[in-house]
């Protein structure tokens, strides 16, 4: 199959993948709140994004960004622009590239949960989880939860962290967790 191919049929696989979030959403065993579906107001998590203009640049140039104005629900661990300049130099340019869409698509799905989690629905799974919780990604990869003093930290496979900044921004589709850091499957 053709390179061009291959990445249409990833970024289609990765955008089908977000569209049947609800059917997922039964299997996941994410914690979900029905308080964070029910405490949102008409705005989308899409238009809640205005003011992390990397990740909304990001989304759009992924084709995301529809999906993410949808009916979800979904949880976004929306990395904050600083956490973006943690990358390496050029990084983020190279991803933002039309040959690296499929790669772009993957590190952003990485950052989207099916369901609508809350705050208090991760510190509740870590507890459970005696000190870790487990958060199955729409990319199909696992990110770890655990505490730091009062902060909640989000891991990925390799081992960067990303402190939840802000949480529980209830949307119409869901909910938005700012992160200092970008979270990168293996």
């Amino acid at each position: 199959m053709p390179l061009n191919k291959l990445t249409t049929s990833i970024v289609l696989a990765a955008i089908l993948a977000l569209g049947a979030c609800n059917d997922k959403a039964a299997d996941n065993p994410a914690p979900k709140s029905e308080a964070a579906k029910d405490a949102a107001g008409d705005a989308t998590i899409a238009s809640g994004l205005a003011d992390a203009t990397k990740f909304a640049a990001a989304a759009k140039q992924a084709g995301l960004d529809a999906t993410l104005a949808g009916p979800g629900p979904y949880t976004v661990l929306v990395p904050i622009d600083a956490g973006f300049d943690k990358l390496p130099a050029g990084a983020l340019d190279t991803l933002m590239k039309e040959d690296a869409r499929a790669e772009l698509t993957g590190v952003l799905t990485y950052h989207i949960l099916p369901g609508a989690i809350l705050a208090t629905d991760i510190d509740k799974a870590i507890q459970a989880g005696g000190g870790k919780a487990l958060l199955p990604t729409m990319a199909g990869g696992t990110l770890t939860a655990s505490k730091e003093g009062n902060a909640i930290i989000i891991s990925d496979s390799a081992g960067t962290k990303a402190r939840v900044v802000s949480g529980d921004e209830k949307k119409s589709n869901g909910v938005i967790h700012r992160v200092d850091a970008v979270l990168m499957p293996s």
